[in-house]
């Protein structure tokens, strides 16, 4: 637990050190930091997934983790440019979709179907999922506020459902996956849905007095009060985001690992700590294109 503390103090620390890069530097040029943290993730998860599943090749794996590593700063760098960072990212990965293919042609005595299909999940989860990461770091308007929501939603609805599952899980022990995850509660998950509304809402009125501070406000312009939107998009938000956390106990519980990693003192590995919010990015991204600006 202190190791978990400490280690949390330290994502925190990052975190508001990113958010205030973001903010301060002019033209775009500020959000590199968490872009490079994407990237980060998209590199280290793949190697902890790859290293997780089996019968792949190894060159299945070099082409993998290489696609994982460029696929980031290719969005980054087409989207600051001429604004067409997925065009470039679903080229990327038919190219290297093709040559996983031409290895299953031509080394097929080792790289097998199976495990071209493999390598094709880890492109998608590792790679393409941290490429929305980047895409909510970039979006036209409000991307600070897009930030700061994406992560308090996720740091209240892992905080929330502890609390609610340690206080109450005696009282109401329903499981909530026990074949995935046996120290889940429902009641668990309620606290992290409530949690996940509160941080969206929190994060609203963090924009919306820092904006008015510095004149940045938030780009809006619906019928409804903007902190309605952000708590239901962070009611739907955190049941993804719990989603996406049990999906990674599913691939860890198949392998028979208890951690994907052992990178994060008292969180496991870069997956055990950022699978909730590779599936939550999705959410979010679409929340801030299509229904807030």
């Amino acid at each position: 637990m202190k190791q978990r503390s400490i280690t949390s103090v330290v994502y925190v620390v990052v975190w508001l050190a990113l958010c205030a890069m973001k903010w301060l530097v002019p033209d775009g040029w500020g959000s590199l930091g968490f872009d490079a943290v994407f990237c980060a993730i998209s590199i280290l998860g793949s190697l902890e997934l790859l290293r997780a599943l089996k019968g792949i090749s190894y060159p299945q794996k070099i082409v993998t983790i290489a696609f994982c590593a460029v696929v980031v700063p290719l969005y980054v760098a087409t989207q600051m440019t001429v604004n067409a960072g997925f065009i470039a990212v679903a080229c990327c990965f038919c190219l290297y979709a093709l040559v996983l293919a031409a290895l299953n042609v031509f080394n097929h005595g080792t790289s097998t179907v199976k495990g071209t299909a493999t390598c094709l999940f880890t492109m998608l989860y590792c790679g393409v999922l941290s490429v929305i990461l980047s895409a909510v770091n970039h979006v036209a308007h409000n991307s600070t506020a897009a930030i700061i929501t994406l992560f308090l939603i996720i740091m209240l609805t892992d905080s929330l459902a502890f609390i609610f599952g340690i206080t109450f899980g005696k009282l109401a022990p329903l499981k909530l996956a026990p074949k995935l995850s046996p120290h889940k509660t429902v009641i668990g998950g309620v606290g992290g849905i409530l949690g996940g509304m509160i941080g969206a809402v929190a994060a609203y009125f963090i924009y919306y007095g820092l904006g008015k501070v510095i004149g940045t406000p938030l780009v809006y312009d619906g019928s409804v009060h903007p902190a309605v939107v952000f708590m239901l998009m962070g009611l739907v938000t955190s049941v993804i985001a719990q989603i996406g956390d049990l999906f990674e106990s599913a691939i860890k519980r198949e392998c028979g690992i208890k951690d994907m990693g052992k990178l994060l003192p008292g969180h496991g590995g870069v997956l055990d700590r950022f699978d909730s919010m590779l599936f939550s990015a999705v959410v979010v991204l679409l929340g801030f294109t299509v229904i807030i600006a």
